[in-house]
């Protein structure tokens, strides 16, 4: 047997290789004798026999009908068991699956007692609708949508479950229904799923015997399909049968090689590649295409006009219930970074503010308008995921236009507005590039414009920047800055990056366990964080303990020394926040009365810029961060595992209550 790419070592043994190869004998033979027992000079003649022609045409006929319904029932069912979670699915996905290994015959026998004139729903068809399906070519149809639907179901089910949903709530945000959202997002973003199951419905369908014999009957010209035809000449002229076999068993091999394993379930989504070097991507032809100045393409603004986006300043609201319990009150043009380690509530904060969540409730007022009881697409909220999600199937002005669009605006104007936009966040030439086509910081820029287009009035972004290098990140936060100064409703952003929280945003709101543990402007958060977390997110060092006269009692026993204790009661709890350039490190015990001095080990050594960061464990307190210069590093011989002290001047130690 062929070695599959890059497994040359691997040798198949021969326990699997035998059964394998009689497996695959097996399937073959009776194709082969198809082939062998073939009259090639009378097939012509065969496959234009008058019977056969009709046969042909009706089995096209029912195939047709069968996939039109299945595609008309089976789509929506697809969606239902994918996206909505409902008691009893698992019952409805078998009774999906029932048909697929219901032997033929008694699907028949069901068709009759569920649809013929004796079964539950056939008299009422009778008599009030004329209709009669047994005997019928509508019967026919009937029994080839029953054993043929399941394939498309499965196959569309199984797309959709590999389309993360945070496409179609990214198109929510901008605007669109869910109606619009199945129509021009989800359903174009599992197309090959859905035209792998449609194919194999429709070949499923026209090679249909059991259930349409049994319930429609072997009427020719009305329900004696191909299948049945070739029944009747097995009985008459084997050898026109043979022909006839042989025709069914190229159009199904023609379906087959088509979908080419389509039919497997598999993402629907296109896997996420790198992003191109920041200074350079392939052009639409592979030549390289340079980002650009800053003003054109690389995330400056240039002399390009700013205007606001929302209709009117807008102010924000939000009671928030549930995991994540806060209330939040910003003023129009107010940009509030979150931040908050990992399972701290910033998503779900995000999510409850879009009503996408179940997580927490958030009751929401954007400036007179009391929008909680307002879904998604009519809140006004657009929301840009950390990754962009920007819609594959459209190019970049689709996309950006795709919020206008969304909300009633005709083309050429959603067409202008959305040009306009790219061009304001310097991607302009980019316009009629797919999303594969352009680099990450480009993409970034084109999700901001695509909500910025779509005129919200709250804009929540999380983590806009994190997938970028530092460069473009650079780049893309100082665009960045420059529109939210002219933005008229609220932002929040949610990140992990000091320089992001600090720079972009007019307050930081610091969450812990879906809490706000410190809600205040950016120079107040880096000159006293409130939480251990936050300290060590600005490179402090942070520790937690007690209050004591003179200082902060540590966990492992270490008492520090404060110049400015706080003046609160000995006992409470209290943060102590150092920054790493103002511990010294020394190879022996500094002279003079020092305080703030501890044996440690070096554990790890990293440039940090022009500095070297030194993170020293010590028995007596958690885990501490120096900086020295590299001069200083080399005179004191320190590595990795080297024993030395380090010392805290009681000026540096900053006090705050928790």
């Amino acid at each position: 047997m062929r070695r599959a790419p890059g497994r040359a070592g691997t040798r198949a043994p021969l326990l699997l290789t035998v059964p394998a190869l009689l497996a695959v004998a097996f399937l073959l033979l009776p194709l082969a004798g198809i082939l062998a027992r073939t009259e090639w000079g009378e097939l012509g003649t065969h496959l234009t026999d008058p019977a056969v022609v009709e046969a042909l045409r009706l089995s096209l006929v029912v195939s047709g009908w069968a996939l039109g319904l299945s595609l008309l029932l089976g789509v929506p069912l697809a969606w239902l068991l994918a996206r909505v979670p409902f008691r009893g699915k698992a019952l409805v996905r078998s009774l999906v699956l029932l048909p697929m290994v219901l032997p033929p015959t008694v699907g028949g026998v069901a068709l009759l007692l569920g649809f013929g004139r004796r079964g539950l729903l056939g008299p009422w068809l009778e008599e009030n609708l004329g209709i009669v399906l047994p005997f019928h070519t509508a019967g026919a149809v009937v029994a080839a949508t029953f054993v043929a639907m399941p394939f498309l179901v499965i196959s569309l089910e199984g797309a959709l479950r590999g389309l993360r949903p945070r496409y179609e709530e990214t198109a929510a945000s901008l605007g669109a229904s869910p109606v619009r959202v199945f129509a021009t997002v989800t359903l174009p973003m599992v197309a090959p799923g859905l035209l792998a199951g449609a194919a194999l419905t429709w070949a499923r369908a026209l090679g249909e015997f059991g259930a349409t014999i049994t319930f429609a009957g072997n009427l020719p010209g009305a329900t004696q399909t191909l299948p049945l035809q070739v029944y009747l000449l097995l009985q008459q002229d084997p050898r026109a049968a043979t022909s006839v076999s042989l025709l069914l068993l190229a159009i199904a091999m023609a379906v087959l090689v088509a979908l080419r394993g389509r039919w497997t379930p598999r993402a629907a989504e296109p896997a996420p590649a790198g992003p191109p070097p920041a200074d350079e991507e392939p052009g639409p032809g592979g030549e390289a295409v340079g980002t650009g100045p800053v003003g054109t393409d690389s995330g400056g603004t240039g002399s390009l006009a700013m205007g606001p986006v929302a209709m009117e300043p807008t102010s924000l609201h939000a009671d928030l219930t549930g995991f994540t319990r806060l209330t939040l009150d910003a003023a129009p043009g107010t940009t509030l970074a979150v931040v908050g380690p990992n399972g701290a509530g910033k998503t779900t904060l995000l999510r409850a503010l879009l009503g996408l969540t179940p997580r927490a409730h958030a009751a929401l007022r954007l400036g007179d308008d009391e929008i909680t009881p307002l879904p998604p697409h009519r809140r006004g909220v657009a929301w840009v995921p950390q990754d962009g999600a920007l819609f594959p199937h459209l190019t970049a002005l689709g996309n950006t236009a795709y919020g206008p669009r969304a909300q009633g605006v005709p083309r050429a104007e959603a067409r202008r507005r959305a040009q306009e936009w790219l061009d304001r966040l310097g991607v302009g030439e980019l316009a009629h590039r797919r999303p594969d086509r352009i680099s990450g910081g480009q993409a970034q820029r084109v999700a901001l414009a695509r909500a910025l287009a779509a005129r919200p009035r709250l804009l929540l972004l999380d983590e806009p920047l994190a997938a970028l290098d530092q460069t473009t990140r650079a780049r893309v936060r100082h665009t960045l800055r420059t529109h939210l100064a002219g933005f008229a409703g609220v932002c929040l952003i949610v990140t992990h990056d000091p320089v992001e929280a600090l720079s972009l945003a007019d307050r930081v709101l610091v969450l812990d366990g879906g809490r706000v543990r410190q809600d205040a402007p950016p120079d107040e958060i880096a000159r006293r964080p409130g939480t251990p977390w936050v300290a060590r997110m600005l490179g402090h060092n942070a520790w937690a303990g007690t209050l004591t006269e003179g200082g902060l009692r540590l966990p492992g026993g270490a008492e520090l020394t404060a110049a400015d204790p706080l003046p609160l009661p000995a006992g409470t709890p209290a943060l102590a926040v150092v920054p790493p350039e103002a511990v010294s490190v020394h190879r022996a015990r500094p002279a003079g009365d020092t305080p703030n001095a501890w044996r440690g080990t070096v554990r790890e050594i990293t440039r940090a810029g022009g500095r070297m960061r030194i993170l020293i464990t010590s028995p007596e307190l958690p885990e501490l961060i120096a900086e020295a210069t590299p001069r200083t590093v080399a005179e004191l011989r320190i590595g990795d595992g080297t024993e030395i002290w380090a010392a805290i001047p009681a000026t540096a130690v900053t006090l705050g209550a928790r």
